[in-house]
């Protein structure tokens, strides 16, 4: 396993949080869920791909339009980051389905039954 540089670091909090920003306030695709939220990116060392974990509320329809959105809209969302964000070179964003939330929300619930809460 390969450790994380301090820089890489920073810049995957940093594209994160104004990838979050733009999906939240700049984002006009109706596809995409306004319930969407992104839960890390990681951003290859050399700049040129990350990927962005999605997490959406809702049924499978609604996690498979989003993520159809977001695939489009990607050009977009990139010329977006490289205004915001002061890169070398502003990666090329892959968005990938995050269900873990889902699967914990799931496992907490099966865990409870058994308990009879």
């Amino acid at each position: 396993m390969k450790k994380r540089s301090i820089k890489n670091t920073r810049i995957n909090e940093e594209v994160l949080r104004e990838l979050s920003n733009i999906l939240r306030g700049e984002i006009k695709d109706p596809r995409v869920s306004p319930l969407c939220s992104v839960v890390a990116v990681e951003v290859a060392p050399d700049l040129k791909t990350a990927k962005a974990y999605i997490s959406v509320l809702g049924d499978e329809k609604t996690q498979a339009d989003t993520m159809e959105g977001l695939k489009s809209s990607a050009g977009f969302i990139r010329k977006k980051l490289a205004s915001n964000v002061n890169l070398r070179n502003t990666p090329e964003i892959h968005f990938i389905l995050d269900q873990s939330i889902e699967y914990g929300v799931r496992m907490s619930k099966m865990i409870d039954e058994v308990n009879g809460v």
